[in-house]
């Protein structure tokens, strides 16, 4: 194994500021854990009606601090697909609008079951980018939704872009948006739950994952990534820079194997330090690394 990566396993998490709770829990479940995006065009319906059970759990414990974001899976990446390769429609990407709402309204249906007022949102109108090169973010429905002690859904969406064309905007950029409205009594944490516990540090599913990630610094992990090419979101590689994107920006953003059995989640509120130690993770926060933490070329 590389020695930047061993060096790098063998990093320590940085210290966490207060008592680690966090006053804001953006939940991302990845479309991998619904669907089968290579083989099938079908969400299982009976993982989302248990990840909604579990959703519903800690929304119950933590009223008006859990924003839900869904991967579009099997729903959405044909569409993606196609939308990447309709270069000369500029506003292919409108095309992502009925999946995604789709997916959006199959977790609502499952969560109101469990008795969560839950309200689907559509990102398009929250999230734009202006032609001067800044954003604007209407981010007072998420933020009074959360007041009132609802649960806001998210997903994957279409918006419009500076020159006026539309682009998919990927369920693992979605987060941003929360991030704006600014509603935490306390840090925001993000955690993207995957089909994998983490970045693996070699390939295969029972490899060690890589326990922490500056996300000044993702030049070394690039080495990490498996070859998704086929994946419409940038697979792994896409997930990381749109997490290191939201940890620049102050969010703890955590990659880690999702859990649907009872009880499956409820640590993702708790300090880090206090989480089950067989749930290994991958942890993207910012922090100032010691050398030896940082990822170098070998030099052999």
């Amino acid at each position: 194994m590389n020695a930047a990566v061993t060096a790098a396993a063998a990093s320590r998490e940085p210290d966490t500021a207060g008592d680690g709770t966090p006053g804001l829990l953006v939940l991302k479940v990845g479309g991998s854990l619904l669907s089968d995006k290579r083989h099938s065009g079908r969400t299982d319906d009976a993982a989302v009606d248990a990840y909604a059970a579990r959703v519903a759990e800690l929304h119950a414990a933590h009223p008006g601090r859990v924003v839900l974001v869904t991967g579009g899976g099997a729903l959405c990446h044909p569409v993606g697909l196609r939308i990447k390769a309709a270069r000369n429609d500029p506003y292919a990407a409108v095309a992502l609008t009925e999946p995604a709402f789709r997916m959006r309204w199959s977790w609502t249906t499952a969560l109101r079951a469990q008795g969560v007022r839950a309200v689907p949102l559509q990102a398009t109108p929250l999230f734009s980018e202006l032609p001067d090169g800044t954003t604007a973010t209407a981010t007072g429905v998420v933020s009074r939704l959360l007041g009132e002690g609802a649960l806001p859904v998210l997903s994957s969406d279409c918006v419009i872009t500076a020159a006026g064309t539309l682009r998919i905007l990927s369920s693992d950029d979605v987060p941003g948006i929360v991030l704006d409205a600014a509603v935490a009594a306390g840090p925001v944490r993000v955690v993207a739950l995957t089909d994998v516990s983490g970045i693996h540090l070699a390939p295969g599913r029972e490899s060690p994952v890589l326990p922490y990630l500056d996300p000044d610094d993702l030049a070394g992990v690039r080495r990490l990534f498996w070859e998704d090419a086929w994946d419409a979101t940038g697979a792994m590689e896409g997930k990381v820079e749109a997490l290191a994107a939201h940890a620049r920006r102050g969010a703890e953003c955590l990659i880690t194997k999702g859990d649907r059995g009872a009880g499956g989640l409820d640590h993702l509120f708790a300090p880090l330090a206090s989480w089950p130690g067989s749930t290994p993770r991958t942890l993207i926060r910012r922090r100032t690394p010691t050398a030896t933490e940082l990822f170098r070329e070998d030099p052999a």
